[in-house]
């Protein structure tokens, strides 16, 4: 059990068992008790309740009581617990709702999948906390009543689905809904559909001009004169450039100073005349227009190309998408069939006056195709006759015999949540995504070979007869001859704990030996191979965390050392004194512990920094020591103790705790502020957030996490 439940009189919270606050739910009746079931939902009483938490924080009711109940355990869907009288009682509750929302939340959407197939979950508060959750497009698959059908497909971006329930209620608001968000996708031909529908002659003209289909904005022009809408008809012009109609217009509408200011600067002459002599047949006076050079008409640019609905990705569907690709009905289909018919012509017929006085418009939805395009021009080609193509060896071609079922690899990873069998399966996209998401991963160039190497250990060929292809064989942890042909396995780990624990040992040797670089390595290797070790039991997934914190205190402390033996460092005895001075607050090895304080007490007092070396000094006499190495460490204290000061001001306080940065080695005092690497948890200043970690090379320094998942005893 990961999570631990804290009751009060009024309230519960739910935190981990490290007693990291999660959650914390308020109740107006009081608390009477609680216990966790087999998934981790707490299921608790209240005076006349059954209720349930999530990890996250939702509840709900599970049913009502008529007395008041102590639970002492949950079972599948049994709830075993005492009443008021001490007797043993067995409540059987419906756990299919809290199932479904743990199900959901934990993005296991196989089981959800499978519940909405086979139970009946249909209900609002179901449909409300889908769509409250962000999963419109699975609350959609619940819904019936044709508004939220379309209020949730518009919200999830579907509009296939949206245009079949626009159809059924055929409201002018749902239709400009559906135009706003076809829009917004680039889908223009239901947009143009939406706005047919509600008759917005002023967005479909803007729609027809920004997609540059003239043909139609001159249908529109003819459009707006048979309603008498003036501005709709000067409009339409405008977008056309088409100086003659707007001259017309303005005349008819007798704004003849206009008429005779826009014929004369477009250059029509005789129009211009004409309109000069009625203005002064009317004793008006003609407009004075400014000189021509100094003029600039403002006609709207030709489009080059017609544009289309915008391109889309072709991605497969997800899956609820696949799911319930069969309850598509006969709207969907009809929906497909018309698609075609949303960018047709829209022919213009007699005026016929309607019940509100406007003219009629028919949308044609005949097929578009004609005999004159040529249909697919299959014509024949003129080969050179010199082209000599050799013939094709039809016996060589064979049959491949298709996989029956499932293929084992992909078995494998169907349920998994660990990234090392993910690798080994071969999925190394969803095996990266695996340990973003556990262990804020994003640097995968050093475990390149790490998966290919646990790729090809779970698999095997066999060798067969000549001519015949080889046999794959996929090798599975814990496999035995008793062992059922289609049961459920797990990859072969080529990564195995003992192998790093041996690795280890090797480590501790080379670097007592001196070898910094190699012992650095080899420390690398194992901070590198841990993300993808699988194990079996609780008690082992204890020592990969305890390994890893020993790979990650070892190779900090070794990159420290290695900076501090820079050759660039070699006449700098203040940062020298610093470096070797962190490093023994490394968590070391006895044996290396004692290396690290010789040698940091033998460079402070070099550098006469006595201060610093007498604490060292003191440090070092607490350990188990050889009568030598005592001795000179009892000789650097006495003559220090004589001269209490340091030559150097040191950054470095022995009396105040501290942990050392990864990535500046500097000291980070007990209350500053610091972030932390959520992979090998090294610390570093606040500056080095959202910068690759520089200890173990892999994960983005202050990134969320959920943790290191190495086994399945940690799923359960």
């Amino acid at each position: 059990m990961e999570n631990v439940a804290l009751l009060s009189k009024h309230a519960i919270v739910v935190a981990t068992k490290k007693l990291v606050h999660k959650c914390t739910v308020h109740e107006t009746i009081r608390v009477k008790s609680g216990a966790w079931d087999e998934s981790g939902v707490f299921i608790y009483t209240t005076l006349n309740h059954i209720k349930y938490c999530l990890p996250n924080g939702d509840s709900g009711i599970i049913r009502t009581l008529d007395v008041p109940v102590y639970i002492t355990k949950v079972s599948g869907n049994s709830i075993y617990c005492l009443d008021r009288d001490g007797k043993n009682r067995v409540i059987q509750i419906d756990a299919t709702e809290y199932t479904f929302k743990l199900a959901l939340i934990q993005k296991k959407f196989d089981q959800v999948l499978q519940m909405i197939q086979s139970l009946q979950l249909c209900g609002q508060s179901i449909i409300a906390y889908l769509q409250q959750k962000g999963f419109p497009e699975v609350a959609l698959h619940f819904v019936k009543d044709e508004q939220t059908r379309f209020n949730l497909a518009v919200e999830c971006g579907n509009t296939e689905v949206a245009v079949a329930s626009a159809k059924e209620i055929d409201q002018k608001d749902c239709w400009h809904r559906l135009g706003v968000e076809a829009l917004r996708q680039g889908n223009h031909e239901i947009v143009e559909y939406a706005y047919q529908k509600t008759k917005n002659f002023e967005r479909l003209s803007f729609l027809y001009l920004i997609t540059g289909n003239l043909e139609k904005l001159e249908k529109m022009l003819k459009i707006a004169e048979m309603r008498n809408d003036i501005m709709g008809r000067f409009h339409n012009a405008l977008y056309l450039g088409d100086v003659q109609e707007r001259v017309r217009i303005l005349e008819e509408s007798n704004h003849l100073p206009l008429a005779y200011a826009t014929a004369k600067v477009h250059g029509l002459t005789e129009a211009a005349e004409d309109l000069e002599a009625k203005l002064l047949g009317d004793n008006k006076s003609v407009p004075s227009l400014p000189e021509e050079e100094k003029s600039v008409l403002l006609m709207p640019p030709r489009p080059i190309l017609q544009e289309n609905n915008w391109p889309l990705l072709v991605v497969t569907k997800g899956l609820f998408e696949g799911a319930f690709a069969e309850t598509v009905g006969a709207a969907d289909m009809e929906d497909d069939e018309a698609a075609g018919a949303w960018g047709a012509e829209m022919e213009i017929v007699e005026p016929e006056e309607g019940l509100n006085g406007e003219a009629v418009i028919v949308v044609d939805e005949e097929d578009r195709g004609d005999d004159e395009e040529g249909g697919w021009e299959m014509e024949d080609l003129e080969i050179p006759a010199d082209a000599h193509v050799p013939e094709v060896a039809h016996e060589t071609a064979f049959f491949v015999t298709p996989t029956v079922g499932m293929p084992k690899s992909q078995s494998w990873i169907q349920n998994s949540s660990l990234a090392g069998e993910h690798a080994a399966a071969g999925s190394f996209d969803s095996a990266m995504r695996l340990l973003s998401r556990q262990l804020g991963i994003q640097n995968f160039t050093p475990l390149k070979n790490i998966f290919l190497e646990l790729s090809l250990a779970s698999q095997s060929l066999l060798p067969t007869l000549v001519s015949v292809p080889e046999l794959p064989l996929f090798l599975e942890r814990g496999w035995t001859d008793s062992s059922p042909v289609n049961a459920k396995g797990s990859p072969a780990i080529l990564t195995k704990l003992s192998s790093l624990e041996e690795k280890l040992k090797v480590a501790y040797k080379t670097t007592t030996e001196g070898k910094f670089t190699d012992a650095l390595r080899l420390f690398l290797d194992i901070l590198h191979t841990i993300p993808v070790v699988v194990v079996d039991s609780r008690k082992e997934v204890d020592e990969v965390k305890e390994l890893l914190g020993i790979a990650k205190e070892y190779t900090l402390a070794l990159r420290i050392e290695l900076k501090r033996k820079e050759p660039a460092l070699k006449e700098d005895l203040l940062r020298q004194s610093e470096l070797a001075a962190y490093f023994t607050h490394c968590q070391l090895q006895p044996t290396h512990l004692k290396l690290s304080l010789q040698s940091a007490m033998s460079i402070c007092f070099k550098a006469k920094n006595y201060n610093t070396a007498a604490a060292i000094a003191r440090r070092l006499l607490e350990l188990n020591l050889s009568p030598a190495v005592a001795t000179k460490a009892r000789q650097v204290l006495q003559v220090s103790e004589k001269n209490p000061r340091d030559e150097m001001k040191l950054n470095y306080d022995p009396r105040n705790p501290f942990v050392v940065c990864g990535a500046t080695y500097t000291p980070i005092y007990r209350g500053s502020r610091d972030v932390s690497c959520p992979y090998c948890k090294a610390r570093f200043v606040p500056e080095t957030a959202n910068k690759l970690c520089p200890v173990c090379d892999l994960a983005v320094v202050g990134a969320d996490a959920s943790g290191l998942l190495c086994s399945p005893s940690q799923m359960r």
